[in-house]
């Protein structure tokens, strides 16, 4: 499918939604920066460093405590001082292999931009001893605006005498499916964490990648079974022109959802020994849109997903290894788009390929790799873009990070983490084909891109 990105989501006009009357706009949010649940605020109500958590002391991917603490609502304590709000800014300089057809954004140029992405504020804290919340706000340095981010409000108790096992069972309030998830191998907190705002991405991904992201809200049930087995099912409902309006979005950012779009996710993990943890689940989300709310045919998008986690944790040994795989299939009924004559096909299909691997010592230096594949249905129309009428997309991501802060004896623990890195990412292969892919002679590799990045939390 393709979706709009968070600049379009809050750039959208009348005039430009008329043009995109049959095709929900433009790229999809595969390629922004991810947003981290690492702030101080979690580290001060705990008492317990940032590496505690998070695999490299400070980002996304979660340690066995990170798992259990998010599973528990956000509420476990200790700490002598629990600050409840937290602060973070991301940025840096972007470079692509050729300048592009036109800036990324306005105030920017076609090539080498030095820019600040995204300063955000959180709330972030235990509420009761079965109540926590995780919410964020987000101002955009390329768009220069400020909306409503990422949200998990979260009720969790354990059970001791679950159909005669233990159990965690919880619920989740969230606008944006996955962001509740434990694991670094579904979309909303997938590597490679953060990238830049003004690089070049693919133009098509599944619906569950960013699709729903803060224009919709949902819930779910999920319960952790003895430890090892992971199941959840929720529904989610889009938001009205007023409620967008109050968070920082436009009526234009409405997907027009039809009805509830139900949500559903499901994993089991184990551990070997004390080093070696592994996971593997499926995740899906089924949802009706109508691309226009003057006719009464939606389209429907039913997305598939298979993921897994395996984790090497040395007891005396300071590296470590993590790496995730997914498969996203997605089936597009285009009922409405192809009366239309939006699309040339009533069926369209999108998969998407995502793994990745880190190597990590002392929670300090960070080396990984990522490789990327999203394909699909020839149909030039709908998907509206190069030569191929492909949504066809290759390549991979290479990244060298520090994090000099965020251990117990680190400088000015809890309240100030840091993350500096270098990002290149390569692409064999860009809309549909390798050269030439947009008729004027652009070719993928000339979207290649290099990322020196900042990341402060404080």
């Amino acid at each position: 499918m393709q979706l709009p990105t968070a600049r379009a989501l809050r750039l959208a006009t009348p005039a430009g939604s008329r043009r995109c009357a049959l095709v929900l706009l433009g790229l999809t949010l595969l390629t922004l920066p991810r947003i981290s649940a690492a702030v101080p605020s979690f580290a001060s109500q705990t008492g317990m460093p940032c590496s505690q958590c998070h695999v490299v002391s400070f980002g996304v991917a979660l340690t066995a405590y990170g798992r259990e603490f998010k599973l528990h609502g956000y509420t476990y304590g200790g700490g002598e001082h629990p600050m409840p709000l937290a602060a973070m800014v991301q940025g840096g300089f972007t470079h692509t292999s050729a300048d592009l057809p036109e800036p990324a954004a306005a105030h920017f140029a076609t090539n080498d931009n030095l820019s600040l992405d995204q300063a955000s504020v959180f709330l972030a804290t235990r509420i009761t001893s079965q109540i926590g919340m995780f919410a964020q706000a987000t101002y955009s340095g390329e768009d220069r605006h400020f909306s409503w981010d990422n949200l998990d409000v979260r009720w969790a108790r354990p059970v001791q005498n679950f159909f005669g096992t233990d159990a965690v069972v919880g619920i989740s309030v969230n606008n944006n499916p996955t962001v509740q998830d434990l694991w670094n191998s579904t979309p909303a907190w997938a590597y490679p964490f953060i990238g830049s705002g003004l690089a070049p991405g693919p133009s098509a991904g599944p619906v569950i990648a960013g699709g729903f992201a803060q224009v919709a809200l949902g819930a779910t049930a999920y319960t952790m079974i003895h430890d090892h087995v992971y199941l959840e099912a929720g529904a989610y409902r889009g938001l009205s022109d007023h409620w967008l309006g109050n968070l920082g979005l436009y009526p234009d950012n409405n997907i027009h959802m039809e009805g509830a779009a139900p949500y559903w996710r499901a994993a089991y993990q184990f551990t070997q020994g004390e080093e070696h943890y592994f996971s593997f689940g499926t995740f899906g989300l089924s949802a009706k849109l109508q691309p226009d709310p003057a006719v009464p045919q939606s389209d429907r998008f039913t997305d598939y997903g298979f993921d897994g986690t395996y984790q090497y944790t040395p007891t005396d040994g300071p590296g470590t290894v993590s790496i995730n795989a997914s498969v996203v299939h997605e089936k597009q009924q285009l009922d409405a788009t192809f009366a239309a004559g939006g699309s040339n096909n009533a069926t369209n299909h999108l998969t998407t390929v995502a793994a990745d691997m880190t190597y990590a010592w002392r929670q300090t230096y960070a080396a990984s790799f990522g490789l990327f594949n999203t394909s699909g249905s020839t149909d030039p129309t709908y998907f509206g873009f190069g030569t191929s009428g492909t949504p066809d997309t290759r390549g991979y991501i290479l990244m060298l990070e520090w994090v000099p802060f965020g251990k117990k004896d680190s400088w000015l623990r809890p309240w100030l983490n840091m993350r500096l890195g270098i990002q290149y990412t390569g692409y064999t292969r860009f809309d549909g084909g390798s050269s030439n892919y947009d008729g004027s002679g652009r070719s993928a590799s000339d979207n290649n891109t290099l990322f020196l990045f900042y990341w402060l939390a404080f």
